[in-house]
C-alpha cells in the first residue's frame, strides 16, 4: 500500500499528532500533580463520608420509626398497654443506678 498523501498533508498530520500529544502530556501533568492528587483523595473521603452518614442516618430513622410504631398507633394515639411497662422499666433502671451510685459515694 503506498502513501498518496502530499508532503503538505504529511506535515499537517505530524503538526496535528503533535498537538494532540502535548494535550494528553498536559493532561497528565494536571491530573498526577500531587495538589490535583490530592483534591482528588478528599472528595472521595468526603463522598465516602457523606454515603456512610447517609446510610447512618437512614438507619437511624429506620429504628426510630419501628419503636414509634411499637408504642403509638396508627392514629397517633399512645398504646398505653406498651407505654406504662416501659416507662416503668425505666423508672426503675434509674432508681438503681441512683441507689448504687450513693452506695458507691460512702
Amino acid at each position: 500500500m503506498s502513501d498518496t498523501r502530499t508532503p503538505a498533508q504529511i506535515e499537517a498530520d505530524i503538526i496535528s499528532r503533535r498537538e494532540q500529544l502535548a494535550v494528553v502530556l498536559d493532561e497528565i501533568g494536571v491530573r498526577m500533580h500531587p495538589k490535583t492528587m490530592m483534591g482528588d483523595a478528599k472528595a472521595r473521603v468526603a463522598s465516602t463520608v457523606d454515603r456512610t452518614a447517609g446510610r447512618a442516618f437512614v438507619a437511624v430513622n429506620r429504628s426510630v420509626s419501628d419503636v414509634r410504631a411499637q408504642f403509638v398507633a396508627e392514629d397517633g394515639s399512645p398504646r398505653l398497654e406498651r407505654v406504662i411497662p416501659a416507662a416503668l422499666v425505666v423508672v426503675g433502671a434509674v432508681a438503681l443506678l441512683s441507689v448504687s451510685g450513693r452506695r458507691k459515694r460512702r
